[in-house]
This record gives structure tokens, C-alpha cells and sequence, in this order.
């Protein structure tokens, strides 16, 4: 594996090698799948070839909810992590907080700005000072399918509603779990999003989760996309409740199941597994939202240190916008790369496909962040829809009540 330079262009920033060595980073993640971990030893195997020693802080959990509590903690007691592994709105509430360091000297060496597309830098910035070093730009509206399986249904790609339901029956008459769900609120709420993009379209998915428009969140459009809720959860399997992203890809990989909504991490544990796209999985975006893309864009947020530490966080921060590290990372974890002068050379099919349909949606105006991953609101407005969509895919709620309810926990939350 590539050693990358990462500190190169912080030489006058350098200590001596005597000292090099006892430089070290602290850093806080979520990142514990098995292909998960092994993309974040990409970066950790880096800067310990740069005499910086990590000191690993994971907390399990697929949406960074139990990161958060950790970090609390550490913060509230006066000892922050160096990087902590950060989405979306959680970057601008803990910048209010007045607790991040600052990284512009350093990105305005290195050009970040010329990079990064401004849909991230919305989040790698506050107050126009650079806060974070995004890492990927992940999307969320795909379909992941055991290709086994799909090559028995004989047929094409579905590309509505309709047509996955065709599949999906066609995966129940396999004698197989149609598809594969992991009921944690997070993913609930990652496989409503889809739905919502597929009933509604970008237009609606704006109006609706962006604009938080009452009556789109309480009309017609969204009784169809709680109408489909209902349906797909009739393709679960009855053990789907609590279970984790990861085991939950497991169940495709393994043929259990045909199917699976999930962010592109996903993909992380189809490679870890060894499988190939095309010859073992199938991936596609969530049918009926072609030409559409929601993204989170996972960022390592630096915070304000002592100046023993602060060398080995600028380094660090290099480290993640190298561009051999971005590519080597990023064909690991299932994302493409945060920068935008990166050839996708490396990448597989699904991340060609990946990266291509990022800068069409990026020109086309239908690219737009994820509520389940805190790119569309604040974390309290994500928390009260997960427990609205969560109640009604539960079984808990009827529809009646979820679009009574999901206007109103939202306005409670704001």
C-alpha cells in the first residue's frame, strides 16, 4: 500500500525527528464494520508511516448518534479527541460551540477550496473558516442486489415502484428474504428518504424534507410514500428489528436474501467479502430516483488542542485530503472522493458509477443531502422523523396518524 506524504506541505510546521515520534492523534469514529474498519486503517497505516501513532476511539453505531454521546463526554470533561469522525448538521453544532480549530492556513495552502464542491464545503466550513476535512461524499439512494438471485428473475433493472415489487416477488418465490432490512431508526429512515424521492421526485423531496413544507409533509404524495413503507415491510423478515447495516448486507451477500436499500458503505462489505460488482452484486440506484442523489459527506472535524498536539492534527488533516489517500480510501470504503480532480481509474464499476452520477446531479440541481445522515436538518428535526417513520413501519401508528404526527413532531422540534 502507497505511503502517503501527508505532512509535506507543513514542513515549516514540522518538529525533529527526535520528537516525530511521539506525535499522536486521538480518533473519535463510528467506523466498526468489518469493511468499514478496514477503510479506516487505510488512514491510520499512513500517519503511522509518518511517525504519528493512533490512538483508536470507536464507537459502534451506524449514524454516529452513540459518536455523539461520547463526545459529549469527552468534551464536557476538557479533553477533546484530536479528529472526531462528524456528518452534516453535527458540524455546525459543534462549531457553535466554539470548540473546533482552525484549518485555513493549511487549506488555503493546499487549495481546498478549489476542490471541494460547495454543497460540502456548506459543512466543512463555519464562518468561512475550515473546520473539517471531508473524507468521501457518500450517497444513499442505492439498491444493493444479490446478483445470483437476480440472474434467476431473468429480468431488468426495476425502475419504479412497481417493477421492485416485481422483483421482489419474483425474490419470495426463490424461497429467499425478498429484502434485507436492519430496523434501527437510522435505517428506516434511510430507506423513507428513498421512498420519498421515488413517490415524490427531487421537487417534492425539497418541498418535503428540505423546505419541511407542511402540506407536502402531511398530503397526498407523502400518504403514498407511508403506503409504501407499509408494503415493502411485508418483504422483511420477522427478525429485521435492531439488526445492523452490516449483518443485514451479510443476508445478501450470502443469498439469504435479494435485496437491500442502503447508503454505498454498503459496498464496503460486498469487497470486504471478496465479491466483484457485476459478477456477485448488483448495484443500482433505489428505483425512481435515476438522475438523483442524496448525499452525507463523513468529515474529520479537528478540535482545538494543545500545541504539542497540534502538528500531528495538521498532519493529519493533510493525510485525509491527499489525493492518493482519497482514492485509496475511498475504493476501500464504498464512497467516492470528497475532491474533485480525482480520476476514477481505480475505482470499480459501482464507484465509477458513483462518482459520474454525483457531478450530473451536482450540475443538474437534484443533488441534495440526506435527513437520515444530517445533511437536510438538524439532528432534533432527523430524531423526530425517525420516531414518526419508525412507529408507523413498526406497525405502531397507521398511516392516518403518521401524516397527522409528522408535521407535528417536526414543528415540536424546530
Amino acid at each position: 500500500m502507497t505511503r502517503l506524504a501527508a505532512g509535506t506541505a507543513l514542513v515549516a510546521l514540522s518538529v525533529g525527528v527526535a520528537h516525530a515520534q511521539e506525535e499522536s492523534v486521538e480518533v473519535l469514529h463510528w467506523w466498526t464494520a468489518g469493511g468499514e474498519a478496514a477503510a479506516v486503517g487505510v488512514l491510520k497505516e499512513n500517519l503511522e508511516g509518518e511517525g504519528i501513532t493512533w490512538s483508536d476511539m470507536p464507537v459502534a453505531g451506524g449514524s454516529g448518534q452513540a459518536a455523539m454521546t461520547a463526545l459529549r463526554a469527552r468534551v464536557t470533561s476538557g479533553d477533546p479527541p484530536t479528529a472526531v469522525q462528524m456528518l452534516g448538521y453535527d458540524i455546525k453544532d459543534w462549531a457553535e460551540l466554539g470548540v473546533v480549530a482552525n484549518l485555513n492556513e493549511l487549506a488555503e495552502e493546499e487549495g481546498w477550496d478549489e476542490v471541494i464542491p460547495a454543497a460540502i464545503q456548506e459543512f466543512s466550513k463555519y464562518d468561512d473558516q475550515w473546520i473539517a476535512a471531508p473524507v468521501n461524499v457518500h450517497s444513499t439512494n442505492w439498491l444493493w442486489i444479490n446478483k445470483a438471485a437476480f440472474d434467476e428473475y431473468g429480468g431488468e433493472e426495476p425502475q419504479d415502484m412497481d417493477e421492485l415489487y416485481t422483483m421482489l416477488d419474483a425474490f419470495e418465490e426463490q424461497g429467499i428474504i425478498p429484502l434485507a432490512h436492519g430496523g434501527q431508526p437510522w435505517q428506516d429512515g434511510t430507506l423513507w428518504e428513498a421512498v420519498v424521492l421515488s413517490v415524490g421526485g427531487m421537487d417534492f423531496y425539497k418541498q418535503a424534507i428540505i423546505d419541511l413544507d407542511e402540506e407536502a409533509l402531511s398530503g397526498d404524495t407523502m400518504r403514498e410514500v407511508f403506503d409504501h413503507m407499509t408494503k415493502l415491510s411485508g418483504y422483511f423478515d420477522e427478525n429485521f428489528t435492531g439488526r445492523d447495516f452490516n449483518l443485514t448486507t451479510a443476508m445478501v451477500i450470502e443469498g439469504e436474501a435479494g435485496a437491500q436499500e442502503m447508503g454505498d458503505w454498503a459496498k464496503a462489505e460486498f469487497l470486504n467479502a471478496d465479491q466483484v460488482p457485476g459478477e456477485d452484486f448488483v448495484c443500482m440506484r433505489f428505483p425512481g430516483t435515476q438522475g438523483d442523489v442524496l448525499f452525507n459527506s463523513d468529515q474529520f472535524v479537528m478540535f482545538e488542542v494543545g500545541e504539542d498536539k497540534r502538528d500531528a492534527q495538521l498532519k493529519m488533516a493533510s493525510a485525509v485530503m491527499d489525493p492518493a489517500f482519497q482514492v485509496a480510501f475511498n475504493t476501500v470504503k464504498g464512497s467516492v472522493p470528497a475532491r474533485t480532480d480525482i480520476e476514477d481509474t481505480e475505482f470499480d464499476d459501482c464507484g465509477k458509477k458513483g462518482m459520474q452520477e454525483l457531478a450530473e446531479a451536482a450540475e443538474n440541481g437534484t443533488l441534495a443531502g440526506s435527513l437520515a445522515h444530517g445533511h437536510a436538518q438538524p439532528s432534533a428535526v432527523k430524531e423526530a422523523v425517525f420516531d414518526v417513520v419508525t412507529q408507523h413501519l413498526n406497525g405502531q401508528i397507521s398511516t392516518d396518524e403518521a401524516l397527522e404526527q409528522l408535521p407535528q413532531a417536526i414543528a415540536s422540534a424546530q
